[in-house]
C-alpha cells in the first residue's frame, strides 16, 4: 500500500485527488492538505471582487466532496517538507508520512516585492483569492459614493495577467452598468513589454485586439512598468524601452488600485533544499517529477518554467488551466507506472488555453505549444466567450461537487474549439 499526499486543494489539487483515486486500487491510501477548508474556483474572483457572485457561489466545503471518495482531508498549512524522510510537518508539529508527495500548492502572493503593495497593511488590492475579492468589494462599495481615478495591472514578476484585463473591463463594464464611468479614469499598468503580452511573446492578434479594446473603452496604459513603490492614492512607476532603459519615471494617482503580485514559491516548498529554482518553483522533469527527489510531483503554477522570453521588466509564463490538468494527469499516470512497477511514461501538453471575460464581451486564446514556434496560435473576441465562462464556472463546480475526475477541459473547452486533448 501507498500513501500518496496532495499538498494543496486547488484547481490542481483536487483534481488530482478525484483522478488518483479513480485510478489508483482502494489499497492505496489518498491524503489532502490544504491551508484552508474550502476550495475556491478562482477564475470567479474578479466577478466577487465587484459583486456579480458572492463568496457562496464560488466556494466549496472541501471535506464532505472528498470523504465520499474516501479521501482524507487535513485542513491545516504546511510547515515544512522533511524530503529526506519522506514526510511533511503541519501546523502545530504533527507530521504525516508520504511514499509520494503531489505538490499543487499554488503560488505565494509576494507583495513585499513592492513596498507599499498588496491589501493586508498596503495600498493595492488583488483578485488572486476570494479574501482578497471580498476586500476590493468592501472598499469598492465605499468608493462608489465618492468615485476617481483606478488603476488596474501587474506588478514586475507576475506570471498571470489574464486576470488583470479581465478585471479591468469588468469594472469598466460595471461602471457603466451603474452610470459612473465617466467619473472614473482607469489606467491600466503592466510589466508586460506590450499589451497582449499575456506572460505568451502575445498569442495571434492579441495586441492589437486588446490595444484597441482599452483604447475603446477610454483605458490609458503603461507598459514596460516598473513599479518600484505604492504610497496612499499613488503608484510609482519606472517605464522602460524595449532595451531596459528607462524612459522616464512616472506617478500614477489612484483612489482604488488592483495590481497583481510578484509570484514566488510557498515558504514550505522553497525552503527544500535543491527543490526549487530561486524563486522557489519546483523544477521538474518532463513527467512532472522533482530533479532531486524521485518521489515528489508537482502540478500548476507552483512548477518551474521559463519565461517565453526575456523581457525588460521580469515576467512569469502563465499557466492555464489546461496546462494544469495535463500536469495533473501526467502525475497520476506515472505514479500509477511505478505502483505496476513499470516505467513512467506520461508528459503533459503544455499548451495555453484561456476563456477571459471582458465584461459584456470575452476573448479566447489558444497557443499550442505554449512557446513559439506554435503550431496553434489563435486569438478570439465575442460575447459567445462571455457566455462560455459563466457556463464554464457552473460545469466545473459541479464537476467538483460530484467528484468527477474526467478532463473538464477536454470534455468542454476544448470541444467548444474542436481541439484534441494532446497528453502523450
Amino acid at each position: 500500500m501507498a500513501h500518496i499526499v496532495i499538498m494543496g486543494a486547488g484547481i490542481g489539487g483536487m483534481p488530482a485527488a478525484y483522478e488518483m483515486r479513480e485510478q489508483l486500487g482502494p489499497e492505496h491510501q489518498i491524503t489532502v492538505v490544504s491551508a484552508v477548508d474550502y476550495f475556491q474556483f478562482t477564475p470567479s474572483n474578479p466577478w466577487v471582487a465587484v459583486g456579480w457572485r458572492d463568496r457562496d457561489a464560488i466556494t466549496l466545503k472541501i471535506a464532505p466532496l472528498l470523504e465520499k471518495k474516501n479521501i482524507n482531508f487535513i485542513a491545516k498549512p504546511v510547515t515544512q517538507i522533511d524530503a529526506d524522510a519522506n514526510a511533511i510537518v503541519l501546523e502545530g508539529g504533527d507530521r504525516q508520512a508520504y511514499d509520494y508527495l503531489v505538490i499543487t500548492t499554488g503560488p505565494k502572493l509576494f507583495f513585499d516585492e513592492v513596498p507599499g503593495a498588496g491589501p493586508h497593511g498596503g495600498h493595492t488590492h488583488s483578485v488572486c483569492t476570494v479574501d482578497h475579492a471580498e476586500q476590493f468589494f468592501k472598499e469598492y462599495e465605499t468608493f462608489l459614493q465618492n468615485p476617481g481615478p483606478v488603476v488596474i495591472g501587474a506588478m514586475p514578476f507576475a506570471s498571470c495577467f489574464g486576470p488583470a484585463y479581465e478585471f479591468a473591463f469588468i469594472l469598466d463594464t460595471d461602471l457603466r452598468k451603474r452610470k459612473l464611468r465617466h467619473k472614473v479614469p482607469i489606467t491600466f499598468v503592466t510589466s508586460e513589454p506590450y499589451i497582449g503580452h499575456l506572460g505568451l511573446g502575445g498569442v495571434g492578434d492579441s495586441k492589437s485586439m486588446l490595444e484597441s479594446e482599452l483604447r475603446s473603452h477610454d483605458m490609458k496604459w503603461i507598459t514596460n512598468a516598473k513599479t518600484t513603490k505604492v504610497e496612499a492614492g499613488k503608484l510609482f512607476v519606472t517605464q522602460l524601452d524595449d532595451h531596459g532603459a528607462v524612459i522616464k519615471d512616472v506617478e500614477v494617482p489612484f483612489k482604488l488600485s488592483m495590481m497583481l503580485p510578484a509570484f514566488k514559491g510557498v515558504d514550505a516548498v522553497a525552503a527544500v533544499p535543491n527543490l526549487c529554482n530561486p524563486r522557489g518553483f519546483v523544477i521538474i522533469d518532463e513527467y512532472q517529477r522533482s530533479k532531486a527527489y524521485k518521489n515528489i510531483f508537482s502540478a500548476g503554477v507552483c512548477v518551474a518554467i521559463p519565461p517565453v522570453e526575456a523581457t525588460p521588466v521580469p515576467t512569469g509564463a502563465p499557466k492555464t488551466g489546461y496546462m494544469i490538468e495535463t500536469m495533473v494527469t501526467a502525475i497520476v499516470h506515472n505514479i500509477a507506472d511505478e505502483l505496476a512497477n513499470r516505467p513512467v511514461s506520461t508528459k503533459a501538453t503544455w499548451n495555453a488555453i484561456c476563456l477571459a471575460d471582458l465584461g459584456d464581451t470575452g476573448a479566447a486564446f489558444v497557443a499550442l505549444p505554449q512557446i513559439p514556434p506554435r503550431n496553434v496560435n489563435w486569438f478570439k473576441k465575442g460575447k459567445w466567450v462571455h457566455f462560455a465562462k459563466i457556463a464554464f464556472e457552473k460545469y466545473f463546480l459541479n464537476k467538483m461537487r460530484k467528484g468527477n475526475s474526467e478532463p473538464v477541459f477536454e470534455k468542454y473547452v476544448l470541444g467548444k474549439l474542436g481541439i484534441e486533448r494532446t497528453v502523450k
